[in-house]
């Protein structure tokens, strides 16, 4: 019989409530690409940034952008603004916003 993977890393221990707030509490480093993203996203305050803005502003792959992006979304970070721009190829894409806490 196979032993079943884990991860090596498990940002929080599941059903813990002071677990996951402890993980979403960790504000992104700086230094990393998900920390540049942020920093990038909150600069630019209310108007935003679309993926494909991330990606030129930053000198990033679309892979990496949208990626280190959506980490910040899911732990609830940044937000869809409910607004859109042209990318690059003159497609729609969401503008996105730092979240303000309540």
């Amino acid at each position: 019989m196979a032993k079943k993977k884990t991860p090596p890393y498990t940002p929080s221990v599941a059903g813990s409530r002071t677990s996951v707030a402890a993980a979403q509490a960790k504000v992104p480093t700086a230094s990393s690409d998900e920390g540049r993203v942020f920093q990038t996203i909150k600069v630019s305050g209310k108007h935003g940034m679309t993926d494909d803005e991330l990606e030129v502003a930053l000198n990033l792959l679309h892979q990496t952008a949208s990626a280190r992006r959506r980490g910040l979304e899911l732990r609830n970070f940044v937000m869809d603004s409910g607004r859109s721009r042209p990318t690059r190829t003159g497609r729609q894409a969401i503008v996105w916003i730092v979240k303000t806490k309540p």
